[in-house]
Parts: C-alpha cells; sequence; structure tokens
C-alpha cells in the first residue's frame, strides 16, 4: 500500500506511540508485508525466526519487537505488538470497506448484469462482461474482453490470522485484484485481494468453476485453471501452467511454467515447469503412477512368500 503523501518516520511512530530508531525524518512511502514489500516501505516482523528476512528484505523501515542496532539505510520502530500496530496504520490510512461510498469507473462498452455489487477504486475495461451476483471489493482492476460468471467474488479479505490466547486477530488487508486482458472467470470464485500488494490473474487465463485464489497469488498468462482448484496465498504461477480439478497447492511456492498438474494432487512443495506432475505427496506423474502399479504388487508378493513359507515346512 503506497502512501500519499510520503510520511516521515517520526509520524508513523507518534501514530502507534512507539519508540524509533534513525532519522525522525527518514521517509515512508508504503506499508507492505514480507512477500511485497519494495525500497520505501514498513514492514512488521514478531517472530525470531523472521527478523533475518525483514532486516534483509527491501523494506526500508521495521516495525519489530526487539531492541536491535538498524541495518545501514533502515529504520526501526520498536513495538510490543508489531502485529497490532501494523494492523493500526493500515485502519489510519485506508478506509475499510463501505458500500454505502461505491464508485467506479466502467468503460461504457462493458456490461453490468442485475445484481453485480461494485466498491470503491474498481475500474472495469471495455467489452468486459459482468454476470448477475458478481460482488467486486474495493481496489479492483479488470482489463478488457474479462467475463465474469454469477456468483463470483473478486477482492474479499486475506486468510491471514495471529492467533492470539483468546482469539484469532486478523490482518487487515488493503491491497488489491488486478484481472488482466481476456480472463475468464467462472462461477461461484472466489479470488482474495493482497494484503498489502496485488493478486494477479494473468492475461488469457480461464479459472472454472468453483475456483479459489488465495491473497497475493500471481497466476500467469494463458494458464488453465479447473473446477475446485484451490491456491493458497503468495503464490506464484507461471504462463500456460494447466491445474486439474481439485488440485490443492500450499502457499508460498512456485509453480513453473508448462508445468500439468493432474487432478486431486497435493502441491506441498515447488515445481518445476515443462513436466507433469500428480499425487499428494506431489511427483512427477511417471514416477507416482509406477508407484503407484508397484503398491497394487504388494498382496500378490506377501501371498507367494507365504506360499514358501508353507512349502518349506511341509
Amino acid at each position: 500500500m503506497h502512501l500519499h503523501p510520503t510520511q516521515s518516520l517520526k509520524t508513523i511512530a507518534a501514530l502507534i506511540q512507539c519508540e524509533f530508531q534513525g532519522s525522525p525524518e527518514h521517509k515512508v512511502s508504503g506499508i507492505n508485508e514480507i512477500h511485497m514489500v519494495e525500497s520505501g516501505d514498513l514492514v512488521f516482523v514478531d517472530h525470531p525466526k523472521y527478523y533475518e528476512k525483514a532486516l534483509n528484505s527491501k523494506a526500508t523501515t521495521i516495525l519489530i519487537d526487539k531492541e536491535i542496532e538498524a541495518p545501514e539505510g533502515k529504520a526501526l520502530i520498536i513495538s510490543k505488538d508489531p502485529f497490532g500496530d501494523f494492523n493500526r496504520l493500515i485502519r489510519h490510512f485506508r478506509e475499510g470497506q463501505n458500500w454505502d461510498k461505491a464508485s467506479a469507473q466502467v468503460h461504457p462498452t462493458a456490461s453490468l448484469a442485475p445484481g453485480v455489487v461494485l466498491g470503491q477504486r474498481v475500474r472495469i475495461g471495455a467489452h468486459s462482461r459482468i454476470h448477475p451476483n458478481v460482488v467486486i471489493y474495493d481496489d479492483t482492476e479488470i482489463g478488457e474482453y474479462v467475463e465474469i460468471h454469477a456468483n463470483s467474488v473478486i477482492g474479499g479479505h486475506a486468510f491471514y490470522y495471529k492467533n492470539r490466547k483468546e482469539r484469532f486477530e486478523k490482518l487487515e488487508s488493503c491491497g488489491g485484484v488486478r484481472i488482466e486482458e481476456g480472463v475468464e472467470i467462472g462461477c461461484g470464485c472466489t479470488i482474495d485481494k493482497g494484503v498489502s500488494g496485488l493478486t494477479i490473474i494473468g492475461a488469457h487465463s480461464k479459472l472454472d468453476n468453483q475456483v479459489h485464489v488465495g491473497h497475493d497469488t500471481v497466476i500467469g498468462r494463458m494458464c488453465l485453471i479447473a473446477a475446485q482448484v484451490g491456491i493458497a496465498g503468495c503464490v506464484e504461477i507461471g504462463d500456460r501452467v494447466t491445474l486439474w480439478g481439485q488440485v490443492g497447492v500450499r502457499s508460498d511456492i512456485r509453480i513453473g511454467e508448462d508445468a500439468i498438474v493432474l487432478a486431486q494432487t497435493g502441491v506441498s512443495k515447488g515445481l518445476e515447469g515443462g513436466k507433469t506432475y500428480f499425487g499428494s505427496p506431489v511427483a512427477e506423474s511417471r514416477e507416482k503412477l509406477k508407484e503407484l502399479a508397484n503398491t497394487r504388487k504388494i498382496p500378490r508378493i506377501l501371498d507367494e512368500i507365504e506360499s514358501l513359507k508353507k512349502q518349506r515346512t511341509s
């Protein structure tokens, strides 16, 4: 999320009543979570496992729960609760979803069916068709010649929570969705917005019915995604990838260009491009099918072993 105008370190720290290390006039031009940071951004970190990743990231302001020396060229804000303070900053700089103030830029050649609901800062390109009861949340950009079928939801909030002792606290979503030209999205699909960046569906990709795409996932050009596929957050999918029915993809991995993943596969790790995959845990399809074929031989092998034992004792 970009900040307009750019803020100073002392202003940001004052908003959440925290101490800081660095020049008071150090510039903060954006607020982003770790997967999306750029130079000028503020990022939060609240677990030792991720300190090094955050401190060495492109972010130049780190909201952290430990007093350490700031790396060169970076500033620190010391917080007892970085997650909660990050949420407070988002709420300060970005108004929450408010359908009463909704406004959109819809190209004159685009068509919206009855029951379509549009949020704020929504743009719909030329010749796009939005079918009945589609809901499009704030900060969604839809390109030209896009078709979105009935009852799909574009831009719902990220499934991202911190486990408190008595409740789950949601990380506020302030990102958006970009659907590029020529994309078709089937009935009943759900595409979450980015936490602070964009969820992207690349040009001319096709999504079947009841597909879910998690926050900050980037799907390449000309991908085919069949019904009931579930893709977690922060996944990168290369161009021309095919995911067949009921494939499940874990978060924070990459699937390379031209990969094919067969139905009901559980993708638990990154996959190289140009190959076909199957199974759970996932493996190259030929290897996995041989494994299954050999597994079916086990009962016969056991019978043969038992028969040999009887022959020896007779």
